[in-house]
């Protein structure tokens, strides 16, 4: 049999190292399909319930690989699914190539049943390469641009295919004029600022005695080289959310998360540094950095756009986390700040006290969803994979889930999108068989989407090395992430029929479909819960009844902030009183109005 465009095509994303894809079939895209059934397990297909689901994955694989994520589907509503999952990819930056179908090219412009104009429709998803193909000859090169682009400027790609081509007869370029010969391979290349650049970055930190750092995504393979340029210079250290596993948690001057979802002793840190050196973070809310003014600050991207757009940097400076501070670190003098660190440490102490007494507070007789991530942070297995739902989950994931050196965990962070934790969880799962993985999410997510990839868990489990893979469900019925920013920030009391959601038996759902399932609704059967889980010798979904009023405190309570809570309850919450019985007085009595420490 003559190798067709689509066999070409398999086989040169093999030549690229691509071993994995994930999607959905149709029949705008049966042609690649024919072509990997073909391959002989060349490249596994992973099929996903929906092909946005199959998106995430592939962003999620590009997270916990470092390669390229590949994601296939049909052409109309199949490539326009795709859409929120690659937006995922892109927001964060990771390389993902997507490939879908298109009608024959004979059709195209007749208004042609699912004929979209997908290349327009890609544009701004995948703008650093979008293009349809036109001709056979043209194959090479844009498998070959696609797959280089998407490495380098780690960033999404796209390749439109007329179902039409995709069975043809493979034709390399003919050697004349308008043709293009391309190849196969991308060494990513390390990228040092010049000496008198990091010589003026060292002058700025070297002249500071509160330095705090920031650190994100692009810092997570650069554990080392963060603790020891830290330690040179007495700094503390705070994370983005998705540079959560930079460095771990058990280090006394890492004080975890910022932002709404941070925690106190970084804000703390942040009010009070005359330094700030932020490494690989794109994090967006500048009224948690230092006041513009109060300190001087050096950053480090090895993306030139990224750079003195959430702080005004002194020095900015362009380049791959790791080796710059590794050609930063000698430049750098020795501090004594034992007094900036000691206090550190007594505000990480402190938060310590105040998140154990949070967690472990009663409630109005459902869980309180903190202990939940409380009760699994000191259970983790070496080398697990967490990933969190967008929601409040996502408070309690960034606030009390402790990552030691060796795991590995991410989220939705730029796009911050529902229904990412669980297709999250299973690319990690493909790509790590033997590490377990543990996804955190919310109900409204699992309604909204994630239930259904529970039945991707149950075709593939048996094909993990390790079957420990866990989602833990956090039922209470409210779109809770949504209802406290209505009643915080716009001072509207929760409104019932935009928040309240159906009360679904996850558990039960997940041992109809072969998985085991556990179900709690007092928060002193959490620890046996996950010791069972992380026992079970096949997948389990633990469903959790939780308290949809234990308020995400942010790290501070602004006087807005505590104004509009007040006018929510004026006006009369459906949950008023669950709401006053969970939130602590005293939270807010330092920032009303009369009120004195």
């Amino acid at each position: 049999m003559a190798t067709t465009v689509s066999d070409f095509i398999v086989e040169r994303l093999h030549q690229w190292g691509v071993r994995r894809m994930f999607g959905y079939p149709g029949d705008g895209i049966n042609g690649m399909f024919g072509a990997l059934q073909r391959g002989g397990g060349k490249i596994e297909f992973v099929q996903a319930r929906h092909e946005e689901m199959a998106a995430f994955m592939a962003s999620a694989h590009a997270k916990f690989t470092g390669e390229l994520g590949v994601c296939i589907a049909t052409s109309g509503p199949g490539a326009a699914h795709l859409l929120t999952g690659l937006y995922d990819a892109r927001l964060d930056h990771m390389p993902v190539l997507a490939i879908v179908g298109q009608q024959a090219r004979a059709a195209l412009g007749a208004h042609y049943q699912q004929e979209l104009d997908l290349v327009s429709m890609f544009k701004d998803v995948a703008s650093a390469y979008v293009q349809q193909a036109s001709v056979p000859a043209q194959v090479r090169h844009l498998v070959d641009r696609a797959v280089r682009i998407a490495l380098a400027s780690r960033t999404v790609t796209a390749i439109v295919l007329p179902n039409d081509l995709q069975e043809l007869p493979f034709e390399p370029p003919a050697r004349k004029h308008g043709t293009a010969h391309s190849g196969v391979g991308y060494s990513r290349p390390e990228v040092v600022p010049r000496r008198d650049d990091l010589e003026r970055a060292a002058e700025v930190l070297n002249a500071g005695r509160r330095v705090a750092m920031l650190v994100g995504a692009g810092a997570l393979n650069a554990t080392d080289e963060v603790i020891a340029v830290a330690d040179r210079l007495g700094a503390g250290v705070a994370k983005a959310l998705l540079g959560k596993a930079a460095v771990p948690d058990d280090l006394p001057w890492v004080t975890g998360s910022i932002g709404l979802l941070g925690t106190k002793p970084t804000d703390e840190m942040m009010m009070s540094c005359d330094t700030l050196l932020m490494v690989g973070s794109g994090f967006p809310y500048s009224e948690f950095l230092p006041k513009e003014g109060d300190a001087r600050g050096v950053q480090i991207d090895i993306d030139a756009g990224m750079l003195s757009v959430r702080y005004p940097m002194e020095v900015s400076l362009v380049g791959d986390s790791a080796a710059t501070l590794r050609a930063l670190l000698p430049l750098l003098e020795q501090k004594s700040a034992e007094s900036w660190r000691e206090r550190i440490e007594r505000w990480n102490d402190r938060w310590q006290r105040t998140l154990h007494e949070r967690a472990h507070a009663p409630t109005g007789g459902a869980v309180n969803p903190q202990r939940i991530v409380t009760e699994l942070s000191s259970r983790l297995p070496d080398g697990a994979i967490v990933t969190s739902d967008s929601g409040s989950c996502a408070n309690w994931y960034a606030r009390d889930l402790k990552i030691r050196r060796g795991m590995m965990c991410s989220l939705s962070g730029g796009l911050a999108s529902m229904g990412a934790a669980v297709p999250y969880a299973i690319a990690a799962k493909f790509a790590h068989p033997s590490r377990p993985v543990i996804a955190i999410v919310g109900d409204g997510a699992m309604q909204m989407n994630n239930m259904a990839e529970l039945i991707t868990v149950a075709k593939y489990w048996k094909d993990w090395t390790d079957p420990r893979w866990i989602c833990v469900v956090l039922n209470n019925q409210d779109l809770n992430q949504v209802t406290w920013e209505q009643r915080v920030m716009e001072g509207d009391p929760k409104f019932v029929a935009s928040q309240q959601i159906p009360d679904v038996p996850y558990h039960r759902f997940a041992e109809m479909i072969g998985l085991a399932g556990l179900y709690v609704d007092d928060a002193e059967q959490l620890g046996s819960a996950w010791d069972e889980a992380l026992a079970a010798v096949r997948p389990v979904v633990i469903e959790v009844k939780t308290d949809p009023e234990v308020p995400p405190l942010p790290p501070h309570i602004t006087l807005d902030q505590a104004k509009h809570f007040a006018q929510t309850l004026m006006e009369g919450d459906p949950a008023e009183r669950g709401v006053i019985a969970n939130t602590a007085r005293q939270v807010l009595s330092s920032v009303l109005p009369g009120k004195k420490d």
